[in-house]
């Protein structure tokens, strides 16, 4: 756990869909189409409502991000960030934007706590070890920009991306 002005950033080893914040970010594809990974868990749970809402959106390009809400979920909304493909080209760009954007729109929405996980480490194939260094690197550079949360959360799937993000964290702090 570190804190950037007054916001906490931590790490925890969960399902993001148990989690009762104000926001969940789905790692969300182009078109917002609830499949599987992060967003198969969110249709799961949260509800019809959510794909509903995406397909009266249409679609967002990689590197942006929209806000549903979050159906049956304990969260309130779902912010769909659209991260990169891997081998699509400037991927370490389009995460730190999708990341950025994610924020910005929480922001926008005067959301006080958010969940985040590994966007693109899934299906789309980007690397855990430089996933957690854009996104934590990242969070804090608009963190100490400004910011209205009070909470940032990583919430990861597995041991393996946990102890990955963790170590990132611990490589800020040390630095």
């Amino acid at each position: 756990m570190i804190t950037i002005n007054d916001t906490i950033i931590t790490i925890v080893l969960d399902d993001i869909t148990n989690l009762a914040v104000d926001a969940i970010v789905n790692a969300a594809n182009t078109e917002l189409k609830l499949g599987s990974g992060v967003a198969g868990a969110i249709r799961q749970k949260g509800g019809p409502s959510i794909q509903k809402e995406c397909d009266a959106i249409g679609g967002t390009p990689v590197g942006t991000a929209v806000i549903t809400g979050a159906g049956n979920l304990p969260a309130k909304h779902v912010i769909h960030a659209v991260g990169p493909v891997m081998g699509s080209g400037d991927e370490d760009t389009k995460l730190a934007n999708a990341t950025r954007s994610a924020l910005e729109l929480a922001e926008k929405n005067k959301i006080r706590s958010i969940a985040i996980p590994a966007i693109s480490t899934g299906i789309f194939g980007f690397p855990v070890a430089r996933c957690a260094k854009i996104m934590i690197t990242t969070t804090i550079a608009f963190l100490r920009e400004r910011s209205q949360l009070d909470k940032v959360i990583f919430c990861l799937y597995s041991n393996d991306i946990y102890t990955i993000f963790e170590n990132e964290i611990t490589k800020f702090l040390s630095e």
